[in-house]
Formats: C-alpha cells, structure tokens, sequence
C-alpha cells in the first residue's frame, strides 16, 4: 500500500487496481481510534481487483490511542455535544472537499466512485455521501446522524448492513438509519448478519454484490 496526497491534507493510504486501469474508486472510512491502516488489510477479501482504493485517515487524533484517529469526539452512536459538532463540521468540510477533487487527481468520475465506512466511518459515509452524486454508499455497522432532519435533494443507493449482536452500535441504529433513509426517498439495500460490532465474510460478499451490480 502506497501512501499519496492526492490534494488533501488528510493522510491517506492508496491501493492501486490490481487489473491495470481501474473502472472505479472505492473510499474506505475507517471507525473511531482505528486508523488508516485497519481497513486497508480487506482489500484482497473485497476481490474487487478492478477498482482502486483510498484509505484517508481520521481528521483528529484518537483521545485515548496513540495510533488511533477519529471523525470527531465520540458521546455515543448519533449523540453529538457542541465538541462534537465543531469537528463533525470540519471533518465534513475536509472530506467532501477531498472527494470532489478525487476524478481530477484520480480520473475517476464521481459517479464510478463508492464511499464506504465502518461504525463511525459509516456515520461520516452517509453524512457527506447523501449529497454527492458518487454511485453508492456502504454503511457497516454505522448510523445515521440524528441532528441530521433535512432530507437530500437527491442522493445515491446506499448499502446497511450490521450485525444483529452489535454491542457498540445497536442494531435499532441501523434499523432507524434505514426508515429515516427510505422515509427520504433514498434506495436502500439493508442487511443484517448474526455477528457483532465486525466485519465477517458475508459482509465482504454483500458489498462486492453491491457494487459490481
């Protein structure tokens, strides 16, 4: 895995198609105190060797790691305080900045491009996705923000899944993510696997399915 710029002045860790030239960019966010380097371990699982990846590094660093970074302070699946807020917005300013200028530095159209996240990676996913013209959305064992009431204008597909024995992110999350987003007008794919706060294989397959169809 090579680490590039690609115009942001987040850290970001870049995996080249394995196929030559890639038909599509997969953003991959990672969960509260993980980092880049934690999802980045999946790609071969994915067995999407057609497509690219980029891994960018949390905006702030973990409160409590070393090695961790974060979105933004964490109080809970979708209870943000005015701490969290702040750096939701920047985090949120960064990242659409970032992805927008992803097809000039990549050559990759935003729609042949999908944003996925994990736990709070998935929260960041819907939070700034929903308003891109990407191709699709990946949400594992995230949520919908709740101090987000306005519907998109319009928006991408978008793929849930989560574990029904998530002790981090409940299930009722997803569950609610899920009538909120189709309560919008988004389409929603929406699966739940007998598993915890994690990513198992059947999770790997779901999301191949998803964006390759």
């Amino acid at each position: 895995m090579t680490p590039i710029d690609a115009n942001s002045p987040l850290d970001i860790i870049f995996v080249p198609a394995q196929t030559g030239e890639p038909i599509g960019t997969i953003v991959v966010l990672h969960g509260w105190g993980a980092n880049h380097d934690d999802l980045g371990e999946l790609v071969p699982y994915f067995k999407l060797p057609e497509y690219q990846f980029l891994f960018p590094n949390g905006t702030f660093d973990h409160e409590y790691s070393d090695t961790g970074k974060m979105w933004y302070s964490f109080t809970g699946a979708g209870q943000l305080n005015d701490r969290s807020l702040t750096q939701l917005a920047t985090s949120r300013e960064i990242l659409t900045t970032w992805i927008e200028s992803l097809p000039a530095s990549t050559g990759i159209p935003l729609d042949r491009t999908w944003i996925a996240g994990f736990s709070q990676g998935g929260a960041m996913t819907l939070e700034i996705g929903l308003d891109l013209p990407v191709a699709g959305l990946i949400v594992l064992s995230g949520y919908l923000h709740q101090n987000r009431a306005q519907p998109p204008q319009t928006a991408p597909p978008v793929l849930i899944v989560h574990g029904r024995q998530d002790d981090v992110v409940p299930i009722s999350a997803a569950r609610k993510s899920q009538e909120t987003l189709t309560q919008w007008g988004v389409k929603v794919q929406y699966q739940e696997f007998d598993m915890g706060h994690s990513i198992v294989p059947e999770v790997l397959d779901a999301v191949r399915s998803f964006v390759t169809n």
